[in-house]
């Protein structure tokens, strides 16, 4: 790991900003993804849902660069993992998760959770920026509702703005993939209603990154969204199109559950029969 070897061909991953094949990653005994095949192209957003240790997290985490598959090949903005230094990729690809908001020191001023990234580093210490950073850290933290708080430090801040905060710090470095990892997790109802929104102006505009969202719940699903993978242990149940994919018959295979899909407008929800 560490070293640079002839890129991946441009032909051979056309438009592709994520290209999975035969990956498998196993701990132990344990096969946490299993022979998943999986594409993401530069204008698709994805949603990917599945129960808890279905292997979504882990799928992210490939997709971010900080884990190798066990087995298989794993492309990356044109670059394959394992071939590539990792630490030059990551600044390409934005990326926000809970493990992540649990690193930040909570007297961290919120203008500088977000300008920080562009060090790729948590707690601001003696880095310099200059005023295109910090004016672009706050008009991402307008983006997000939360320009107002620019000043507060992270601990005082409600969850729902912890999330979006973070959010507006991935994207900071202006990355080329943007991968959220249950981002309204623990968020009520206003909260949650106020992400989705947001992710939805961020899923239609033409300019935005590739998206990749990580949820349990179909509710979350923000309009705009062109893609779904569903998993459940390890392995690929269905993925292509939302229209597709988000179904009864399809959610209740990847749940368990006998499951009713119901839509008003652009928005998803289910329940048990």
């Amino acid at each position: 790991m560490g070293f640079v070897s002839e890129p991946i061909q441009p032909s051979e991953l056309d438009d592709l900003v994520v290209r999975m094949a035969g990956v498998g990653v196993r701990r132990g005994t344990n096969d946490l993804l299993a022979g998943l095949d999986w594409s993401v192209e530069l204008d698709e957003r994805w949603v990917v849902l599945g129960p808890n240790g279905a292997g979504k997290t882990t799928l992210l985490r490939l997709a971010a660069a900080e884990l190798h598959p066990t087995t298989g090949e794993v492309d990356l903005l044109g670059e394959r993992i394992g071939r590539v230094n990792i630490f030059d990729l990551r600044p390409r690809i934005g990326f926000t998760s809970a493990a992540i908001a649990q690193r930040v020191p909570g007297d961290e001023l919120v203008k500088d959770v977000v300008v920080s990234a562009g060090y790729a580093v948590l707690g601001r210490w003696r880095e310099a920026y200059d005023t295109l950073d910090t004016a672009r850290a706050t008009e991402l933290l307008d983006a997000m509702g939360i320009g107002h708080l620019a000043d507060r430090t992270f601990g005082t801040l409600s969850e729902g703005e912890r999330k979006r905060a973070l959010i507006a710090r991935s994207l900071m470095t202006d990355p080329e993939m943007l991968l959220l990892d249950e981002p309204a997790a623990g968020l009520d109802l206003g909260g949650r209603e106020d992400l989705v929104a947001r992710l939805s102006e961020l899923a239609l505009d033409p300019d935005a990154p590739a998206l990749v969202l990580v949820t349990h719940h179909v509710e979350e699903i923000p309009p705009g969204f062109t893609h779904a993978l569903l998993l459940r242990d390890g392995h690929a149940v269905v993925a292509g199109l939302v229209d597709d994919v988000i179904t009864s018959e399809n959610l209740s295979k990847t749940f368990d559950q006998d499951l009713v899909l119901e839509r008003s407008g652009d928005r998803f929800f289910a329940r048990r029969r």
